[in-house]
């Protein structure tokens, strides 16, 4: 999920917020990491390109331990998440999975002489931060052993926690929220210094990039109602962000909706309302390359 300072996001400093999401996406990665590791010879290559906090490369140790060892290689431009994530990778790998990890930044280190070629390359919603990201993709093809695949977790729906009418301002708060939050990401790639615009899909990327067989499926994060207070400290925090990065894109009133929704005295608080939910699925494209 780091990629480095082309989006001058301070990835580190946001550890335990990125450690939280994990948990509550874990079995939802879980299945993904068995679904794509899961027929892997024993002492496959397993690689997590901007790994973040772990929470997946937890998920493919595991799968590796059970196909009865391996190699997982974890690359992240920030030192901090590394450590992080080669702990979680280790406690869920035990003695069976080799964990190794390399300090790089995918769109300008030679990561082909930097990673052996692998079985498996998994990036999840990194390359959208590099500059270019159809060059991010070819570098990621390079670390492929003949036969391997490369599955990237780009896009999806936008994250869902609150009813359509929540009894305070005009309904649909959630859907101009994130309309609110696209238009600042389309800015903010546009800050990125060396930008390139991709104006195609991820599975036209990766065949692009060399690959064939390529094609795309869904994952479900589901926490319904009455939720416990990992999800609801979660809740506040993205509001708390959104509140951060695109209030001055909202009406005047949404503006007024969400200081409520985010005030602990406010009897609508976000964070002790009980219709709180967590709802949104993430889209993984994957593609191989030819023998």
């Amino acid at each position: 999920m780091s990629a480095g300072a082309h989006d001058d996001i301070d990835w580190a400093a946001r550890l335990t917020e990125l450690r939280r999401l994990d948990a509550l996406e874990s079995d939802a990665v879980q299945e993904v990491a068995e679904r794509l590791a899961g027929g892997l010879p024993q002492d496959a290559v397993v690689v997590d390109a901007g790994c973040g906090a772990g929470g997946m490369s937890a998920a493919l140790a595991s799968v590796l331990k059970d196909n009865g060892g391996g190699r997982l290689v974890l690359i992240d431009a920030s030192e901090e998440l590394l450590v992080a994530a080669q702990e979680m990778a280790e406690e869920t790998g035990g003695g069976d999975v080799a964990v190794t990890t390399v300090v790089a930044d995918v769109a300008v280190d030679p990561l082909a002489s930097l990673v052996p070629q692998a079985d498996l390359v998994w990036a999840s919603a990194m390359v959208h931060h590099l500059p270019d990201q159809q060059a991010g993709v070819t570098a990621l093809v390079r670390l492929l052993a003949p036969g391997g695949r490369l599955a990237l977790a780009e896009g999806g729906t936008g994250q869902s926690f609150l009813p359509w009418d929540i009894g305070l301002g005009h309904p649909g708060l959630e859907s101009r929220l994130n309309a609110a939050r696209n238009a600042w990401f389309a800015d903010m790639r546009g800050r990125i210094d060396g930008a390139v615009a991709m104006p195609y899909g991820w599975t036209t990327a990766l065949i692009r990039a060399g690959l064939v067989e390529a094609t795309s499926f869904s994952y479900l994060v589901e926490h319904p109602p009455p939720v416990d207070d990992a999800v609801r400290r979660y809740v506040v925090e993205r509001f708390t962000w959104l509140a951060d990065v695109v209030n001055d894109r909202l009406a005047p009133a949404d503006r007024e909706t969400l200081a409520e929704l985010l005030d602990p005295d406010s009897a609508y608080y976000v964070g002790a309302r009980d219709d709180v939910f967590m709802l949104y699925a993430r889209t993984v494209h994957t593609a191989v390359r030819p023998r």
